[in-house]
Parts: structure tokens; sequence; C-alpha cells
């Protein structure tokens, strides 16, 4: 999560960029920086922490320009400090860049570019990018060709602003796939730029929006566009009505509908600095364990409590598949009231979004009581959960204002997946050549999202339909079982319609005396090596009259002869298919929800943080 600010007028650059970065500092508050043009040359000023920190530095060195671009870091490649600040700059010290998103391939253009020369001063992926454009201007190419060549050699998803001294009064701006929104807001002879609209919204309602693989060209009075294989598109601007509130949803009805479509951002921002793919490699910068320290763990234990359980219940099945440890999940609610099995040979992982859940954290400390090493995987910097823990794995994924979890539990699921590959590593059931494939599948995750979020208008279809039904279920086998627990659960905390998720296996004990007409069934049926067993499940339903909506793999034509309604999803690795077949049933619950009428972002008798037992 960042925040890109831009400016090209005849203001003071730096005062505008600073107060727009204060309205996305929600984005990002680890570090911060901005570059202006001033005299033909570029000023760099950055600090880390706060933005706070950053007037400081501006007001101790300040910069006067009409052209300028600055950022604020949540920092996920590179440790929070000034040196890895955005924006960053060429060798000439004449091209500067900020960044959204993560360079897949950036370890071999470093290595490449190191060979031709360019030093590195920061530890981010994102330097690359100004290297390669500063190769390109020097071979005679102008900004925007130099950026669109940059881009093009350039894997994963990034959103840059990208400002010369060689070119004054330009900014050009990009964007290649999921990794955040580009927003163009005109001005009267001044134009700006945001990864939100808070940012300029002040300023101007008048905006345009970058869509995937499109570039622009900006001055104080002019707008081009065109794609990044060279083609022009046409951007004309729309008048954005919002107020405040609305600015911080970034145009969206609701923030849990926002927090849906952030799950491309979020879900990079989780994989960030951790995924090496040549050699292949996991880096939990928080986890210091040794080869020796991980050989002496019998067995893992997870507590949590709500989605962060059913995040836990699928890393079990990571865990125990790559690294070959047995492992158990438990109820945070219960564990410290019975008299668990935990000792210093045992590995417990405490999964919690906020690192404030009384439960979790009075769990947490029952668990080190008895010896156990404890690792927390939190959202929350700092954190009660991450200060009594041994290890901490953070999500990345954001501030989430919503009180149903949806890109907090994406993330989660992320952040134990890398946890299962660490420790496969560590205790040698995972071979090298297995662990790149597992991080080539993992890099390539966030685009399948964006792709799945594109398919929204089926979900929204099934949900004018449904939406009266008083009751729903759920039903999942292996890896994906728990997402029909998360599936009912999301449709019960905001739409108040009673929903309960099984394992498929389960149904015959029990849950099929329910089925009929007036329930629907959801099954998560992706093709993998349970999938004639779930199908089986459907037939079952089917026979006694209940409508089943599947969630189903691209390209399984053959479930729509059991089923009602198929809500497709892209193919992917097992254990990455509980990430992807989360979203349709997210945005199902989330559009039952509002057609009901109901509060979607504060349900009733819900809170974001259960700080009580």
């Amino acid at each position: 999560m960042c925040g890109i600010v831009g400016y090209v007028g005849g203001k003071d650059a730096a005062r505008i960029v600073l107060d727009g970065l204060r309205s996305l500092e929600y984005r990002g508050y680890d570090s911060a920086g901005i570059a202006v043009l001033d005299d033909g040359k570029i000023e760099l000023r950055r600090a880390a922490g706060k933005l706070g920190n950053l007037e400081t530095v501006l007001g101790a060195s300040p910069t006067t320009g009409a052209a300028g671009i600055g950022h604020t870091r949540w920092a996920t490649h590179g440790k929070p400090s000034e040196i890895n600040a955005h924006p960053h700059i060429d060798c000439k010290r004449q091209t500067v860049i900020i960044h959204n998103g993560i360079v897949e391939n950036y370890i071999a253009l470093r290595r490449e570019l190191r060979e031709r020369g360019h030093s590195f001063a920061s530890e981010t992926d994102t330097e690359v990018i100004v290297h390669l454009v500063e190769e390109f201007i020097s071979a005679g190419n102008s900004l925007e060709e130099s950026v669109r060549r940059a881009l093009n050699r350039v894997k994963g998803a990034n959103a840059v602003a990208v400002m010369s001294a060689n070119e004054p009064g330009k900014i050009v701006v990009a964007r290649l796939g999921f990794a955040g929104g580009v927003v163009i807001g005109f001005g009267e002879d001044e134009m700006f730029v945001a990864s939100d609209m808070p940012a300029i919204l002040g300023h101007t309602r008048q905006m345009a929006f970058l869509d995937n693989q499109e570039m622009a060209i900006i001055t104080r009075d002019s707008l081009s566009c065109c794609t990044l294989a060279g083609d022009i598109v046409e951007k004309t601007p729309q008048l954005v009505a919002l107020d405040a509130v609305s600015a911080a949803k970034g145009g969206y009805k609701h923030f849990m509908l926002k927090e849906i479509h952030e799950q491309t951002r979020s879900t990079t921002d989780t994989i960030r600095t951790r995924v090496e793919l040549q050699p292949p490699n996991v880096y939990l910068e928080d986890i210091k364990f040794s080869k020796r320290d991980v050989a002496t763990f019998r067995k893992v234990m997870f507590i949590a409590c709500g989605t962060s359980l059913h995040a836990s219940l699928v890393g079990k099945f990571m865990i125990e598949d790559l690294a070959r440890l047995p492992v158990e999940v438990d109820y945070a609610s219960e564990f410290h009231y019975r008299d668990p099995l935990v000792d210093e040979h045992t590995l417990v992982v405490a999964v919690t979004q906020s690192g404030e859940t009384a439960d979790t954290l009075v769990s947490m400390e029952a668990a080190k009581k008895l010896g156990a090493k404890l690792v927390s995987i939190v959202n929350v910097v700092g954190s009660q959960a991450t200060r009594m823990s041994d290890a901490v794995i953070y999500t990345h994924a954001g501030p989430e204002i919503g009180v149903a979890s949806t890109k907090a539990f994406t993330s989660q699921l992320i952040a134990i997946y890398l946890l299962a590959l660490y420790l496969g590593k560590a205790k040698g059931t995972l071979p090298d050549d297995n662990l790149a494939r597992h991080l080539q599948e993992l890099a390539e995750l966030p685009q399948l999202i964006g792709e799945t979020l594109t398919r929204e208008s089926e979900c929204e279809a099934l949900a004018d339909a449904y939406f009266k039904r008083q009751n729903f279920l759920y039903i999942g086998r292996g890896i994906n079982y728990p997402i029909a627990l998360e599936g009912a659960l999301k449709l019960k905390e905001i739409s108040y319609i009673h929903a309960e998720g099984y394992p498929a296996g389960e149904m015959k004990h029990g849950p099929i005396a329910l089925i009929d007409e007036d329930i629907p069934v959801v099954a998560i049926a992706p093709r993998d090596k349970v999938y004639d067993k779930i199908i089986s499940n459907v037939k079952e339903a089917k026979t006694r009259r209940g409508t089943v909506i599947a969630v189903a793999s691209d390209g399984d034509k053959d479930i729509e002869g059991n089923t009602d309604h198929v809500l497709y999803i892209p193919r992917s690795s097992s254990y990455l298919t509980p990430v992807l077949a989360v979203v349709p049933l997210q945005l199902l619950a989330y559009h039952i929800a509002v057609r009901r009428g109901c509060d979607v972002d504060q349900p009733r008798n819900l809170a974001k943080s259960v700080t009580v037992e």
C-alpha cells in the first residue's frame, strides 16, 4: 500500500504534493519523499517515518518549483529508511520515479544494469525501473518512449509516475496490471496525478482514469494517452461529485467493496520483498529461526478467531503438505481454557488482523508460558501481538475499514503460504525446483485476482436472484472447505442471512436433511484432486431439489450440467485456489447485503477489533 501524488502547473509543487500525500498517509506511513524540478535540477527530499518527518526536512531545506511528484510508503521491499524511500533517482540525477507494485524480474534486471555500469543506492525493486528509463533516454528516446520501453521489459503489476530534468514541465504516468489506480486531475492551467482521488479532490473534480496497459503524458495544459503498445487512447475528463467520506472510499459505495477490489494491490504488497525467483528463496524478514531451530519443531499450532481461523485451516493443508509437520488449529477463545499439549518443540502461529484481539492475546501468553516459539501473522504494525511474539509476518494489507474482513483474509492466506514454503525449505522437504514453481505461481496471483474481480457483474446478478432467501449452505473439500466456512461467515456477517459452511463429505452426516428447493447450495469445486468427490456432493444436492451455485475453474464445462449457476475463477495452483475462490463469495455476500438494505461496513453487533473475551 503506497500513495502517489504528482503536480505540474504554475504553483508551489512541493506544497501541493505534500498536501496530497497527507490525504493518502493512511496508505503508507513508514517513509515519504518528494522530488521537485527546481531551476532545471531535480531536488529530492525524503525521510523515514511519518509524513511529519518529511515536513521537517522540507522546513530545513525548502525547494520550490512548478512540477513535482511525491510518495508515501509502507515498506514491503527493503526496510523503512530514507535511502529506500521514494522517489528514486537515476545515476545522472536527472530522472526520478515513484512506484506502486512489484517488479517480479528485478533481480535479473538489476544484475544486467549493474553489468552495464549502473549503481544502485537502495534495496528496492523500484530502482531498476528508473535505471531502465535512464538507459533508453541515453539512447536518444523521449521520456515517454523511454518509460514505455522500460515497462515493456518489466514483469508484474506496476503503477509509476516519472519526471525528468531533460523534459521539464512533464510527468509521465503508467499503469501495468492491477497494481492500483492512476487518477489524472484537470485544473486551470495545471494538472494533477494521484493513486487515489482524495489526494487531488481539493483542487479539481474533473478527472480521468488510466486503465491497465495505459500511459499518460501530462503537462500543465495538456494530456495525451496511449497504450504501452503505442496505440493512441482518448481520455475525456469526468465530473466526480464526491464528499470527503466518499472520496476516502475511492468512489466505491462502501469500504467493503473498495477493499475487495484492493486485493490485487494488497496481495502484491504481501508478496513483495519476500520472494526471489532465481535462485528460489523465501525471505521473511522478521523470522530469525535457523535450520536447527526449525528441526526442533515437532508440530505447528494455529490459534485464531473468526476469519483468521479460516485462514489458519487453509494453512493446515499448506504446512502439512509442504513442510511435513503435523498441524492443529484451535479457537483462541477455547485454547487457554484447557490444558493444551504445547511445549518448546511447538511452533504456535497466532493469526490476527488487528493484533489486539483479546482471545488471541490471552492464548498467545498461555502458549509462551508453556515454552512454545511464537509467530504472529498481523496486519497492524506495532500492535500488542507483535510485541509478544518471537517473530512476526506482517501481511501489509493496508488499513481495512469494513468490519467484515476481505483483503486482510487473502493477505493472511498468502502470509501463511509463505511460512509453509519457508518451513519446507528449512526442513528440506521442498526441493528448489518445486519451490521455484510455487514462487512463480505466487508471483502471478495478483493478476489472477484482478481477472476474477472483472467478473463482479455475475455475482451481482446472482445476488438479485437470491437475496430474499433465508438460508444458504456452503460446501467444499480439502483445502477449500475452509473457504466454504468463510463464504458462509461473510454472508452471515453482513446480510443477516443464516448460512452454514461444511466439509462436503459431511453432507450425508446431517446437513443434507436441510436441502430443499428453498436453500441455495454454494459449492467450491475447482479442478483439483478431489474434484470428482465434490461433484458427487453437488449431485446429491441436486437430487434433493437443491439449487446449486458452483465456484469452478475456467474451462470446466462439465460442471454446468450438474449445477444451476457457475462462477468461474482462473486456474491456479491448488494452494492458491482458495485465494481466488473466496473473491466471488465476498462479492456475492456484498451484493446480497446491499440488495437487502443492510449496513455493509458496520453490521449490527460486530466490531472491527474484538478487545474483550
